[in-house]
């Protein structure tokens, strides 16, 4: 690949082409709003001039609204050897694709498994693929040339390749994209009119749970009317468990002891079921799930603090796996989790200590 036109610089457009771009290809950008393509023009995204001629790849990344007619429109135009889109949902835009008779051959439906909770170009950055999953769903018909042109740009935005159906994946983005942000957003929507002492207590746990309440609105009203049907089913098994969780806790509060117990055990099995799914999700990487020791250190709202803690580590010869902050209410201070290799953990905490650092047990 030589030259690339990325049509749609949002987030994982501009992202796709800063990749690109930083690796020597020619990338021409196009928006419905130019100041959107002058902006990823000036992030080194590429240029907003037309190309001369036909490009290598042309790259669709608009809302899966209207992949079918964009991409239409540039097929007819004969804009390059090969197309694709990056729309998170991939079964409706084919079929409206097939229902317009166009030539499919040089097209495949693909989904990078990344993003973020702002949008637009300035969220955008070049590594934003890195390490992830990139889903491609060619069929029978897909040309060779387009299905290498696609692994080819994987590759250079050094993403993971992974090939599913299109149905398949979108019940699987359903499962673990779609359904969680409306989770999220629902839990996030009690918070509203609540009283302001109990917004005052809030801690890890609902920062954690509603950090994606805070993505664009309009944006995932696009994905979510595009691929509704399988997120009602998953979100009907979600109201199963909440309906049984409801009789459970009630079953608690009963003077009953046979309800009590009933409650009891409808209240572990969930919880116990959320164990069983948590460990199932891929760790580090996308490699298998890693159990990490967490070594937890008391710091101060001050410049200089966290990089302070990792040098230390590093002088101890510990990697940090995973790190997290927990701010204290109503301080200065906060609790920075340090998530380590189990062995490597007490070595840490000695070093730590050493060199003046709080440790929390």
């Amino acid at each position: 690949m030589r030259t690339a036109l990325v049509i749609g610089t949002g987030l994982v457009g501009t992202s796709a082409a800063l990749a690109l771009a930083g690796r020597g290809i020619q990338v021409h950008l196009a928006d419905h709003d130019p100041q959107s393509a002058r902006t990823a023009t000036a992030l080194g995204a590429g240029t907003d001039e037309a190309p001369e001629g036909r490009v290598d790849l042309a790259i669709v990344a608009v809302p899966p609204a209207h992949v079918a007619p964009v991409l239409a429109a540039a097929m007819r135009d004969d804009v390059a050897r090969g197309y694709l889109d990056v729309a998170s949902v991939k079964g409706a835009p084919r079929r409206e694709l097939e229902a317009l008779g166009l030539d499919l051959t040089p097209y495949i439906g693909t989904h990078p498994m990344a993003g973020k909770e702002r949008s637009g170009p300035l969220a955008a950055t070049a590594d934003l693929f890195e390490g992830r999953p990139w889903v491609l769903t060619p069929t029978r018909d897909t040309d060779t040339e387009v299905l290498n042109l696609a692994l080819e740009l994987v590759a250079l935005c050094r993403a993971v390749p992974v090939v599913m159906d299109a149905d398949a994946h979108d019940r699987a983005v359903a499962l673990v994209s779609h359904t969680p942000q409306l989770i999220s957003s629902m839990v996030a929507a009690r918070l509203e009119e609540a009283d302001e002492a109990a917004v005052r207590l809030c801690g890890q746990g609902i920062r954690d749970v509603t950090r994606i309440a805070a993505s664009d609105p309009r944006m995932w009203l696009e994905i979510l009317s595009a691929n509704p049907g399988p997120v009602a089913d998953v979100l009907a098994g979600v109201a199963a468990d909440l309906d049984e969780t409801v009789r459970a806790l009630r079953g608690l509060q009963s003077a009953d002891d046979e309800r009590r117990r009933e409650g009891t055990e409808g209240i572990e099995d969930v919880l116990r079921r959320g164990n069983a799914g948590r460990v199932r999700v891929p760790g580090k990487h996308g490699t298998a799930p890693a159990s990490y020791e967490t070594v937890s250190v008391l710091i101060s709202d001050r410049p200089g603090e966290l990089a302070g803690i990792f040098a230390d580590a590093g002088q101890a010869g510990v990697n940090v796996e995973d790190v997290r902050i927990e701010h204290a209410t109503g301080q200065q201070a906060g609790l920075v989790q340090l998530m380590v290799e189990p062995s490597a953990a007490p070595g840490l905490i000695a070093a730590l200590r050493e060199r003046g650092w709080a440790i929390r047990q």
